[in-house]
């Protein structure tokens, strides 16, 4: 199995990516330069956190339009599973590879800390070692994570089971004060209908390892790991 981490002008969590799944997770790893158009010897795709052009306009904007995109949306359009944390979620967003967009957080301060994700959907592409309802602890480091969609969009997410990890209290309560960016319906990470495009604002590339304070994260890379293998 080999990954791809896509390095974009301004990411700056690809060496966590990378190292994540190439010394922790024992996976072939390369980096790909934006610029490149053609992602045919990958089996995952991913798009790491940061600050893609400086999140000029808004976050993803610019990004979407990177050579690399192309390849992506094409890459994905083939079923190829493609995975964005943080950035790469907002990315995946202007892209239309996911529904919704990501906008500034409600208290417009930039919030860095642990948080508490219930997992809703434990049988996907994403989620597989986890159980339903467990509770993961992963930290968010963002300014614009406040997921939004319309009413339609967000019963379609609903129903079909494409919301996979929403903001909890330690208990795994649905709560206001659990969530970080006031995210609709407490939403931290989807995916599309096919099931192999997902993004999520935490950052499971933080958080793989006991001594980062949590290896739960480890759960996301071992889910498509196990998917693959």
């Amino acid at each position: 199995m080999k990954f791809g981490v896509i390095v974009f002008p301004g990411a700056n969590c690809d060496h966590d990516c990378y190292h994540a799944l190439k010394h922790v997770h024992k996976q072939d790893v390369e980096f790909i330069w934006h610029k490149e158009s053609s992602l045919k010897q990958f089996d995952v795709i991913v798009l790491p956190g940061g600050f893609s052009y400086g999140d000029y306009l808004r976050t993803g904007a610019i990004a979407r339009f990177s050579p690399v995109m192309n390849a992506v949306c094409d890459f994905a359009n083939h079923s190829g599973i493609v995975l964005g944390i943080c950035n790469g979620f907002q990315i995946l967003c202007e892209s239309g590879l996911l529904p919704g967009a990501l906008m500034r957080n409600n208290n417009l301060r930039f919030v860095c800390e642990f948080v508490n994700l219930r997992v809703e959907n434990a049988e996907s592409n994403f989620s597989n070692q986890c159980d339903r309802g467990e509770v993961l602890n992963i930290p968010v480091a963002h300014a614009e994570g406040l997921y939004y969609a319309d009413a339609s969009t967000l019963s379609e997410l609903e129903a079909d089971g494409q919301v996979l990890f929403r903001y909890c209290d330690a208990s795994g309560d649905i709560t206001a004060a659990a969530n970080p960016n006031g995210s609709l319906k407490n939403i931290a990470g989807i995916m599309n209908k096919q099931g192999n495009v997902m993004g999520m604002m935490p950052h499971p590339d933080r958080s793989y390892e006991s001594v980062l304070r949590s290896a739960d994260g480890a759960k996301i890379f071992d889910s498509v790991i196990n998917l693959l293998q």
